[in-house]
Order: C-alpha cells, then sequence, then structure tokens
C-alpha cells in the first residue's frame, strides 16, 4: 500500500467514525418515532407554542446581536484604542463562561441599581419572553461579534480608502461599500447566531423558566419532557428541533459554496 493510500484512509477513518457516531445519535429516535402519534403531538397547543416561542425569541436575539454586534466588529476589525485587548477578552467572556452560569449573572444583574432602574421602566425578565430573549442575546452576542470581525478583517481597508478618496463620508463608505462587501459573511454570521440562539437552554431556564406555553422553548420543552419520562412528546421536539437546525445547516453552505 502506497503512503499516499494509507494517509487518505487514516484520515478518512476518524471522519467515517464521527458521521457514524452523529448517526447513531440522530437514528436512535426511529426506535421511540410514531408517525400517527408524532402528527398527534404536533396539534398540541403547547408544542406549537414552545416552537412558536423559540423562533420568535431566536430571531429577535440575532436582529439584536446583529445590531450591536456589526458595528462593534468592525471597530474591533479597523481601530485600535486603548484597552482594546481587554474589550476584545471581555467580549470573548460568554464563550468560555457555561450558559448557567450567564443566567445567573443576568438574574443578579437585575438585583443592581441599574437592573431595578430597567424593570421600573417595564422591563421585566424573571419569567419572561423578554428574559428569554435577553439570556438568548447574551449567549450568542459574543459569537456573532467573533464572526463578524473575521468577515471585516478580510476587507482590504484600501477599498473604503478609495471610496473615501472619491467623496464619500465614513457613513456611506460603511453602507454602499463595506457592507456589500460583508454581505456573505454577514449572512454566516447570522444563520449561524440564530441556529444558537435556537438551541440555547441553560441561560434560558435560568432567567425565564419553562412555564408551558408561557416562557418554554424547545429546548426547555424537551427538558421537561424527558423530566415527565414523556418520550413521544421529546422525539416530537426534538424532531422539530433537529429539522429546523438542518434546514439552518443547509443554508448555510449554500452561503459558503457562494462565497468561493
Amino acid at each position: 500500500m502506497s503512503t499516499d493510500r494509507l494517509f487518505r484512509r487514516l484520515t478518512l477513518l476518524p471522519l467515517l467514525l464521527l458521521a457514524g457516531y452523529f448517526l447513531l445519535l440522530l437514528g436512535s429516535q426511529t426506535a421511540f418515532f410514531d408517525p400517527a402519534d408524532f402528527l398527534r403531538q404536533l396539534g398540541l397547543a403547547d408544542i406549537r407554542s414552545a416552537a412558536m416561542i423559540s423562533l420568535a425569541t431566536a430571531t429577535l436575539s440575532t436582529g439584536l446581536a446583529m445590531l450591536i454586534g456589526i458595528p462593534a466588529a468592525y471597530a474591533l476589525a479597523r481601530y485600535d484604542f486603548p484597552g482594546k485587548r481587554l474589550v476584545d477578552t471581555l467580549i470573548d467572556l460568554p464563550m468560555v463562561l457555561t450558559p448557567i452560569a450567564l443566567g445567573t449573572l443576568i438574574l443578579m444583574a437585575w438585583n443592581t441599581p441599574i437592573g431595578q432602574g430597567l424593570e421600573r421602566w417595564g422591563l421585566t425578565l424573571p419569567f419572561t419572553l423578554a428574559g428569554v430573549v435577553v439570556a438568548q442575546f447574551t449567549v450568542v452576542a459574543a459569537i456573532s461579534v467573533r464572526l463578524l470581525k473575521a468577515t471585516f478583517e478580510q476587507i482590504e481597508p484600501r477599498q473604503e480608502q478609495v471610496a473615501r478618496l472619491l467623496g464619500c463620508n465614513p457613513f456611506s463608505c460603511f453602507w454602499q461599500v463595506t457592507l456589500p462587501l460583508a454581505k456573505r459573511g454577514i449572512l454566516a454570521a447570522v444563520i449561524l447566531t440564530w441556529a444558537r440562539a435556537l438551541g440555547e437552554f441553560g441561560a434560558t431556564v435560568m432567567v425565564a423558566g419553562t412555564a408551558r406555553g408561557q416562557t418554554a422553548t424547545l429546548p426547555g420543552s424537551i427538558y421537561l419532557a424527558m423530566s415527565a419520562a414523556d418520550l413521544p412528546r421529546a422525539v416530537t421536539l426534538m424532531v422539530i428541533l433537529i429539522s429546523l437546525a438542518l434546514l439552518v445547516l443547509f443554508g448555510l453552505r449554500l452561503v459558503a459554496e457562494g462565497r468561493r
């Protein structure tokens, strides 16, 4: 056997093992999947509510993460300022802390004077949909900034400089030059951020709980179903979540292929 063929097989083997393991995880549901029961479960109000809450809150938290993340990531990619390394490190902190810890920090923050002031203005987090959105945003914001920063760093500053020389002000340069050049990277960041928000569980449970029909997302509802040993409900919820995840990942592949 040639060295090239041996190397090829030794690299393909771990790939096949990993793919096989994930297929085993996905295929394990077939032993508990009943199409008739699945369709019946889909008609239940709390399952439809969990799906709608997950889709709505993931979309809102992703939109908020993009609204803040795009200018923040651009600033990190383009500007040097005192304390930049510290700020860059601080923004990455949610990627290291567990979601449970982040949820705990959110609750603690809401007991400070600033948090109490926001609550007096009507922004109540515990056991509310606003709490779900804030928890998801806290988890995904760092991911979105990191992805967007990498996108902006790939754009040659010279292109922006040429636009400025031709008379563009900083705002029109960013809108007409930078964003169009970064659009595929931004779209990929949106997809990945939304997918992560959709699967968020730990921080959401700590802040908003898992009240059925009120704050229970798909991951939270899966936890409730498994706690009650309700496998048909858990399988239905997992099928919905996995289907959404596969659609998102497929969309990401299409975006990635379009960038080539």
